[in-house]
């Protein structure tokens, strides 16, 4: 329904362009200035000849003209005549430019008929963006945070609420519990349509609770908005979903903005009877959140509908993809058309204070009146609504699917997932990550803690540690892809046909400043789009099992690895002094006591004398010195880790976590473990008192290389005579350290 809008878009614009043709016909010799009317006439006389070519510099003084005189309505229609010459011969990036500006004249003009300018500017927009998964929890948590730093009721810290509308699924219908068994995974919330002159539905929240899920209510006040009061009704229902048990989200009269609706037409009435419904909410029921969602279109209509902040707990909206507009051929071809963009003005608009979700959303995969399959158009589009649209928007915190086959009514298209293997497939492979979550908590988060930011193709993106996934997010004006290449450093490394898009990398597939490439090609075999990313992984470091994170990383000089001092040492038990006089560092724990100055090659330990592989250095406050010293200096072993490029400290008497298999060999997944991650900073003229739980990310290359010599010229110094019982086991680590050739 929500396409009609676009369809009256274009009739208007058309009618508009007739009549501007009407005018300037018969009386523009006398009305215009003469300048404009020859312009005018020139460029009709360009596209009668067979040359439109040569009406594209006419057309552009008249859009200036007519711009410059505020003349919106004349302005918008020669940018059409523009966005359409240059949408014909394939030039897309001067058609998006006049499409858009064709709608900026339209609002300005006071009309959103622009609507389908912008849609088709989006269509063929060439886009090759890529999202990298992270365990930065505080990057993460930022990223999908309000403005105020307060979360919504309800509201996850970061991840996404994966919902349902089963109940015309015939293989699960209203019996929740069996998602697992259909899906794979448990839903975190199903959806249910109820009239607003009905009583709560219990049985559904049963059913919910039956299954630990919540329930999102589409609550329609069909006999129109007068019907809502503060009355008995309205108070028995609020106390009922109280006693529901469980988290409920009211969307209380949505896709208001569409003419569709009974409730559409008079915003203010509408806003007073959504601020009634949520005063009572508040009162009676305290587990109800309160959904505001519009429809994605008319865009610009939705505004005013708006009941406020005080009012909202979370924005929604209702977003359909679907081949042909309306589900009928005859109308607008809707294949070039992505669920992305759609949501884009909302998230815009409304994502800096409150949580979006889409309320209910469908990719069809056949459509029923032109009886066309459309699997490579539904798998695409999928893929992009669960694995693109939530890292492009990492506000949006739920998305709930319609899964209905509506094929002899409405728009006649068969979203059903179960009717189609590769959808169904598709969704519960992406859905099985842990960042889709299938349980409503205020505060939820990935198990795994695991998220995903978008790499901005420049110099100083985050390194990733241990191993990432890469997702990247394409479209291209010829719609389907065929396929698409990843390159490291010029060297192809795999390549894809088809979704899910997106490659595993383990941190040594990325030497130290790599380029990925992504190659985009249509189904013809023609390159249509490339760009290139700067990718880095970086040393790590687990401790005891854990891995470490400190707000100043460890760096690489002349091919060593130098770490916080602090950080470590405290980690191992032990305390930390420095004296600025003497810009020395000293660690001690029991009988051991460590010590060195920055900028010397030479350490203290027990008042021996020890050869360093490099010279510790201060460094934004914080003291580095070689990564082995460190976390050998108090009786602790080091392994290493050549495919995560992690090094591998056992503290003396701490907890083993064990990252390697009976072989001998590193674990498989270190990386899918739920490492919680506390942040550590360290000004080093600061009094040694323990800032509590230290963590550490190393960058760059691995520790100790063999051009280092380290261990080599520690075997002929005093080193070996302080630590000779440590002697074998140090023996045994350096063995175990891969050399460079």
């Amino acid at each position: 329904m929500a396409f009609q809008h676009l369809r009256k878009s274009r009739l208007f614009k058309r009618a508009a362009a007739l009549v501007l043709a009407a005018g300037l016909l018969a009386g523009a010799t006398t009305v215009q200035a003469d300048p404009v009317w020859d312009r005018w006439k020139a460029a009709e006389a360009a596209v009668g000849s067979g040359k439109p070519e040569e009406a594209v510099p006419h057309w552009k003084y008249l859009v200036e003209h007519y711009a410059s005189t505020g003349d919106w309505q004349n302005a918008a229609l020669f940018c059409g005549k523009l966005d359409e010459y240059y949408d014909k011969i394939q030039d897309y990036e001067n058609a998006i430019h006049y499409y858009e500006l064709e709608n900026e004249y339209w609002l300005k003009f006071g009309k959103d008929w622009g609507a389908v300018d912008l849609q088709r500017a989006e269509q063929i927009r060439t886009i090759s963006d890529v999202y990298m998964s992270t365990r930065d929890e505080e990057l993460l948590k930022r990223q999908a945070a309000p403005s105020n730093g307060k979360l919504a009721k309800f509201e996850p810290e970061y991840g996404i609420y994966i919902g349902m509308y089963s109940e015309q699924d015939p293989a699960m219908q209203n019996q929740f519990t069996k998602s697992t068994a259909i899906y794979g995974k448990q839903h975190a919330l199903y959806l249910a349509y109820s009239p607003y002159d009905n009583a709560f539905p219990k049985q559904y929240a049963a059913r919910a609770k039956e299954a630990g899920a919540a329930l999102q209510i589409a609550w329609e006040p069909s006999k129109g908005l007068d019907s809502v009061k503060d009355d008995a009704h309205l108070r028995e229902w609020a106390k009922a979903a109280k006693a529901s048990g469980i988290p409920v989200f009211l969307r209380y009269a949505s896709e208001m903005n569409g003419d569709w609706v009974v409730w559409h037409g008079d915003p203010q009435k509408y806003i007073e009877k959504f601020r009634l419904v949520h005063d009572v909410m508040a009162e009676e029921a305290p587990n109800v959140a309160m959904v505001w969602s519009p429809g994605d279109v008319p865009a610009y209509s939705m505004d005013v509908y708006y009941p406020g902040d005080d009012y909202v707990d979370w924005v929604g909206v209702s977003m359909y993809t679907e081949p042909y507009e309306n589900g009928d051929p005859a109308q607008s071809n809707m294949q070039a058309t992505s669920p992305i963009e759609r949501l884009d003005y909302l998230y815009k608009t409304y994502s800096d204070r409150k949580p979006l979700m889409i309320s209910e959303t469908a990719v069809s995969h056949y459509a029923h009146i032109p009886q066309e399959s459309f699997t490579d158009y539904g798998l695409l589009n999928l893929h992009r609504l669960y694995e693109v649209m939530p890292f492009k928007y990492p506000r949006l915190k739920s998305i709930t699917y319609f899964n209905v086959d509506l094929k002899n009514r409405e728009s006649r298209n068969n979203y059903l997932l179960g009717a189609n293997d590769a959808m169904k497939a598709l969704y519960t492979k992406m859905i099985a990550a842990p960042y889709y979550l299938s349980k409503v908590e205020q505060g939820a988060k990935p198990a795994d803690r695991t998220g995903y930011i978008k790499l901005s193709g420049a110099a100083g993106d985050p390194a990733f540690a241990e191993r990432t996934k890469l997702i990247p997010w394409v479209k291209i004006p010829d719609i389907y892809i065929g396929k698409i290449d990843y390159s490291i450093n010029g060297k192809l490394i795999q390549t894809q046909s088809g979704p899910p898009f997106g490659i595993e990398l383990d941190a040594d597939d990325v030497p130290d400043g790599s380029t990925l490439k992504l190659d985009v090609y249509n189904r013809e075999g023609n390159k249509a789009a490339s760009r290139s990313f700067p990718l880095s992984s970086q040393v790590s470091v687990k401790i005891n099992g854990k891995l470490q994170k400190y707000e100043q990383p460890p760096v690489i000089k002349d091919g060593s690895t130098l770490a916080p001092m602090r950080a470590i040492f405290e980690s191992m038990g032990a305390t930390v002094s420095w004296d600025a006089a003497t810009r020395t560092a000293t660690g001690r724990k029991g009988d051991t006591t460590v010590s060195f100055k920055i900028g010397d090659r030479q350490a203290s330990v027990n008042g021996k004398i020890v050869e360093l592989e490099a010279a510790a250095q201060l460094i934004n406050g914080s003291t580095l010195a070689p990564a082995r010293f460190i976390g050998e200096a108090f009786g602790g072993s080091l392994q290493w880790d050549g495919k995560t490029r992690t090094v591998l400290i056992q503290t003396a008497g701490g907890v083993a976590v064990n990252p390697f298999g009976a072989n001998g060999t590193v674990a498989d997944a270190p990386s899918k473990r739920a490492d919680s991650a506390v942040p550590y900073s360290q000004d080093a003229d600061a009094a040694a008192s323990p800032p509590g739980s230290a963590q550490l990310q190393l960058n760059e290359q691995k520790p100790d290389s063999s051009e280092s010599g380290w261990l080599r010229r520690q075997l002929a110094s005093s080193y070996q005579l302080a630590y000779r019982s440590f002697k074998a086991v140090a023996a045994l680590i350096y063995s175990l350290i891969p050399r460079n050739a």
